[in-house]
Parts: structure tokens; C-alpha cells; sequence
């Protein structure tokens, strides 16, 4: 199997270095660059807590992109950050796995268009754990039969964007399978403002933000006498690995952007 030659952007997050450690131990992975904001100049191995991993660190992903070779930039920094250094890969024909999320359908739309015109693979996950991309799954499924879903999705305090990727990724699918609805009460206030969370064609999502918490999402599907709930939780980051390594081998096959994760999964 030809080896993959990654760039990494975000090593010292906790996601970061846990990438860093699939790399290490997969064979047909080698990171080639890192890019760090404070550890520029630098390898890797004299990065303390991270791995002995002798590749170059860089400020700056567009002066990494022109001195290494990469075959793949694989970016878990912050929404912001990643959907810059998505378009910087593409500038320089370097395919991407982005799990970052925070992108709306206008951004998403523009870079299918740039990936399909450059031919140049590109996946965009909101959630790399194969147990959350089934969880998704299934909640669309479940949506051809119950109409009355909320969504309820937890995560650790640091998290920057609300409501999650994953979150937004579930409602989306559940929208293809469900007409839109109201549900509750028609004469339903709320006392507190936000009480009842975001409603998107009449499904609510919440958002909860704590510490100790890691990624968990439940979806509650209720009908006459009977309630469905489909969950998911990651314990922690080493869940989303083999979700990581399956979107580096496959966006190697690839010449447009994929959006999801389970468009890869069989």
C-alpha cells in the first residue's frame, strides 16, 4: 500500500495528538508537517508531551504546503481556522480532511464547486466516530416513521460552535425522511427565552456545554405510547481515530468533496 504523506494542523490539541499517534503506529501513514501557531521552526519531537515524531513544524499552512511534499492536510484546529487552510490545500492541489465544523451550505457549496472544478479530493466530517456516523444513520431512518424528533447533543465546555456539526449533520438527514412539522403545542411560549433550543422545520435541538464531557448526542423520537432514543458517546478521542485513517486512505480515491462521513462507509 502506497504511503500517505500528511500534513497535521492542530498537533498539540487533545484530537491533534491523538492523530498524531494513529500516524505513528499506522505504516502506510507519514506526517511529512505539522502546523502550529506557536511552534514554528521547530519538529515535532522537541514539542513536549507530543510524540518522537522528526517532522517540521510551520506557522503558516501555505509556506508548509510549498516546502514538503503532502500528499493529504488533515485539519482539527477551530472552525475558523479550518475552513481558511481548506482553501489554502486547494490552492496548492493538496487533498484535505477537515473535522472541523461550522460550515454553512453556502461555504460547503462553494467548495464542492472548487473540488469538482480542481478535481482535487476533499472530506469535510463533523464527526469521525464510526458509532456516531451509524447513530445518524439510523436516526433517518427512524424519521420515515416518527414525526415529533429533538435532538440533544453534549460536549466539553471548550467547544466553540453551537450546536454541533454532528447535531446539524443528524438534522439534515432526519429532514430528508420527514416532513417539515410543528411539534408541541400549538400556543407553546417560552417563559425563558431558548427554553425549547433552536427549531429547524419544527425539530429542536439543545446544546450542552460541560466539563467532563467528551461528544454525546441523543436523538428522542416520540409517538402514540412509545418513545425511541438513539445515543451515542465517545469516552474519549481515540473513538474517532479509525474514522480519521478512513478518510485519509479514502480521499485518495477522490476528485470532488464529500460531506459526511457516512458517504464513505458502506
Amino acid at each position: 500500500m502506497k504511503t500517505i504523506a500528511v500534513v497535521l494542523a492542530g498537533p498539540r490539541g487533545r484530537m491533534g495528538q491523538e492523530a498524531l499517534r494513529l500516524i505513528e503506529r499506522t505504516p502506510n501513514l507519514q506526517l511529512v508537517g505539522a502546523v502550529d501557531r506557536v511552534n514554528g521552526g521547530k519538529r515535532i519531537a522537541d514539542i513536549a508531551g507530543l510524540p518522537a515524531l522528526d517532522a517540521p513544524v510551520y506557522e503558516d499552512l501555505a509556506q508548509c504546503l510549498q516546502e514538503v511534499q503532502a500528499d493529504v492536510l488533515l485539519d482539527l484546529t477551530t472552525p475558523e481556522i479550518g475552513k481558511k487552510h481548506v482553501h489554502i490545500a486547494m490552492q496548492h492541489g493538496v487533498r484535505s480532511v477537515i473535522g472541523t465544523t461550522g460550515f454553512t451550505e453556502a461555504e460547503l457549496q462553494d467548495l464542492t464547486h472548487t473540488a469538482k472544478e480542481r478535481g482535487i479530493g476533499t472530506i469535510i466530517a463533523p464527526n469521525f466516530a464510526v458509532g456516531a456516523v451509524l447513530m445518524m444513520k439510523f436516526a433517518q431512518m427512524a424519521a420515515k416513521y416518527f414525526q415529533d424528533v429533538e435532538v440533544i447533543e453534549l460536549h466539553h465546555d471548550q467547544k466553540l460552535d453551537a450546536p454541533s456539526g454532528t447535531a446539524m449533520k443528524t438534522v439534515d438527514l432526519i429532514r430528508t425522511a420527514r416532513t417539515p412539522k410543528q411539534q408541541g403545542h400549538p400556543n407553546e411560549t417560552e417563559t425563558w427565552t431558548g427554553a425549547r433550543g433552536a427549531n429547524v422545520d419544527g425539530i429542536h435541538v439543545h446544546s450542552v456545554r460541560l466539563p467532563g464531557l467528551v461528544a454525546h448526542q441523543e436523538v428522542l423520537f416520540g409517538g402514540d405510547g412509545q418513545m425511541l432514543t438513539i445515543r451515542h458517546d465517545s469516552f474519549n478521542r481515540a473513538s474517532f481515530m479509525s474514522g480519521v485513517k478512513l478518510a485519509i486512505e479514502t480521499v485518495m480515491q477522490l476528485d470532488t468533496l464529500v460531506y459526511g462521513l457516512e458517504n464513505i462507509m458502506d
